[in-house]
């Protein structure tokens, strides 16, 4: 493991991960959909919305000595649950260096339920889509310029405050839902 960044983060890299999986519990906090799609072996979803829900779980492993380290697509999900953790009295655990994309760059063994696309691609098309239909109607109907304007500062607010609104409404979608739910 390795301290790193100004805040304090921990982060554990792909390598030596590989390395302990073993002794490691993995923790991950994407959306049980994201989960299905790809996942280290032996981590358990606990959804970063459900985080509060699942206190009792993380404070157990902890409480039993076991090395936690949280992990989601590439980072900022996790140093989110490891804020909430701490608020939560909890010590500072360690995050996955770089998330699954990592993982996965770095050939971690993953399970591989369903082919679905990421989050953020989502987001990426059904935002281009809303922008590219707007443009098009305003070709007849002028005011719908005001969509793609709309839709922009909703990309700006979410790059400022690390939220996004449009993908915390995509994850209830039932393509983004798991096939046992």
């Amino acid at each position: 493991m390795s301290d790193t960044t100004a805040a304090s983060t921990v982060c554990v890299d792909p390598k030596t991960m590989h390395d302990r999986l073993d002794d490691v519990e993995v923790i991950d906090v994407r959306t049980p959909g994201e989960f299905e799609s790809v996942h280290v072996p032996t981590s358990k979803n606990l959804p970063l919305d459900e985080l509060d829900d699942h206190l009792d779980t993380v404070r157990a492993a902890v409480d039993e000595g076991r090395e936690v380290v949280l992990v989601c697509r590439s980072g900022n999900r996790a140093h989110q649950a490891q804020d909430k953790l701490v608020e939560a009295g909890l010590p500072r655990l360690p995050i996955l260096e770089g998330g699954m994309l990592a993982w996965q760059a770095d050939d971690g063994p993953v399970v591989q339920d369903v082919i679905r696309w990421d989050l953020e691609r989502q987001v990426r098309l059904v935002a281009g889509g809303i922008v590219l239909l707007s443009i098009l109607v305003s070709i007849v109907f002028p005011p719908a310029r005001f969509v793609a304007g709309f839709v922009g500062a909703g990309l700006v607010f979410a790059a400022v405050t690390n939220t996004c609104a449009m993908g915390m409404l995509l994850t209830k979608l039932p393509y983004n839902r798991p096939k046992s739910a």
